[in-house]
This record gives structure tokens, C-alpha cells and sequence, in this order.
């Protein structure tokens, strides 16, 4: 299956080298390209691609409100926001805006292809480090009231949500609770379908928005 990429940035020199790198790749084809958020959502809802490279800061309409745009609608893309800005506001407005993904502009084109082929496939591209920025833009903040959705998980997903919320993989989870991985597995998509979350980044900005972990805390 090739998977059908648009990207969206103001500059047309990146879009072409971003172009350039992508259909390197025999499973990668990039089917449109937009200058700004409103011809990116124009674009994206034309040609309905798998996965959106979405730049942050572009005229009309910014990349965030794009992807609320697109995201709010029936069947959307996976996004991945790209921007030349390393900020905790950047990295997490774009998290709660809906982002599959968060890539800075100077990263590996090999980081990009996985990148790619990693929310293509229904995942989210959520590491450590990533944790750790969401875990510092809570810190500091008045702990919010328990979500009453937390009251339709069992005892184990509320753990599997909490290891989660702290960057694990499914292979640490599955080891840290002492269970198979397919069982992780399932124990995940039962939380995301329960809280009406689409991905694991969500479930960490839920964990904390929710009071279910607190910075510096578990």
C-alpha cells in the first residue's frame, strides 16, 4: 500500500526538499501541496491523503488551527506539525490541537520517513523526550479535579494509562505489569476507545489534563 502524503509549508524550496525525500521512498508518494493553513485544509479535504506534513507558522492560517480544522471533520489524516521552533507552547499546542506527531524541520530525513510510516500505521511518533516536554508544561499547575471518565476504566487500564502518561513502549508496559504484549495491546485500545482518544499522544495529555498524573509525580 503506498501511503499518500500532502505537505503544507510557506516555504517552496522546503516543500520541494521535503518532495525530494519522501518519494525516495517506493511506499511514499506526495499527492498536493499547500502555502498556507486554509489552502491546506482545501487541499487535504480534495485529495484525502494518509498523513499531513502541517507547518506551524504559515499566513492566513496557522498550521494548529489547520489541524483542528481537519481533525474536527469525518475520516482525518494523521498530522504531523513540523516546525523550526523547539518551544514546550509549540509542542504542546500542537499536541492538544491533535497532532499525531511533533517534527522539528532540522531532523534526519531518515526521521522523517519514519516518522511517516509510524502514523501512517495508526501510532503516534511519542518518545521519551517528547513525555518529558508535555510532563514540564504541567508543571507547576493547580492539579484539576478527576475526570469522571477515568470511573469507566478497570484497575489495569487505569495502570496501563498511567505508564502510558510516562512514555512507555507496549514492551516496557507489558514487562513492567508482567503481562504479554498483546494483552498490553488490547488493555491500550480498550483506554482509547473508552476515552474517545484517537492515539497514545492524546492519552498523555488526557493522563495529565485529567489530574490522573501530576508532573513530578505517577
Amino acid at each position: 500500500m503506498t501511503i499518500t502524503v500532502v505537505i503544507a509549508d510557506d516555504q517552496r524550496m522546503l516543500r520541494a526538499g521535503l518532495r525530494m525525500v519522501i518519494e525516495t521512498e517506493p511506499d511514499l508518494t506526495v499527492v498536493g501541496e499547500a502555502s498556507d493553513g486554509t489552502e491546506a485544509v482545501s487541499v487535504v479535504r480534495r485529495l484525502r491523503p494518509d498523513v499531513v506534513l502541517m507547518d506551524i507558522a504559515m499566513p492566513r492560517q496557522d498550521g494548529l488551527s489547520a489541524t483542528r480544522t481537519l481533525l474536527a471533520a469525518p475520516h482525518p489524516p494523521r498530522i504531523i506539525v513540523l516546525t523550526t521552533f523547539d518551544t514546550d507552547e509549540n509542542l504542546y499546542r500542537a499536541l492538544q490541537a491533535g497532532a499525531s506527531g511533533f517534527l522539528l524541520k532540522v531532523s534526519s530525513p531518515e526521521h522523517l520517513i519514519t516518522a511517516i510510516r509510524v502514523v501512517a500505521g495508526g501510532e503516534a511518533l511519542l518518545d521519551p523526550a517528547v513525555t518529558t516536554r508535555v510532563i514540564s508544561a504541567f508543571a507547576g499547575r493547580p492539579g484539576p479535579a478527576p475526570a469522571p471518565e477515568l470511573d469507566e476504566l478497570t484497575p489495569r487500564e487505569v495502570d496501563v494509562l498511567r505508564l502510558l502518561a510516562r512514555g512507555m513502549s507496549n514492551a516496557e508496559i507489558s514487562a513492567e505489569l508482567g503481562v504479554g504484549e498483546a494483552t498490553v495491546k488490547t488493555h491500550v485500545a480498550r483506554v482509547l476507545m473508552k476515552l474517545g482518544l484517537r492515539d497514545r499522544v492524546q492519552a498523555v495529555v488526557y493522563a495529565y489534563e485529567s489530574g490522573l498524573v501530576r508532573a513530578g509525580g505517577r
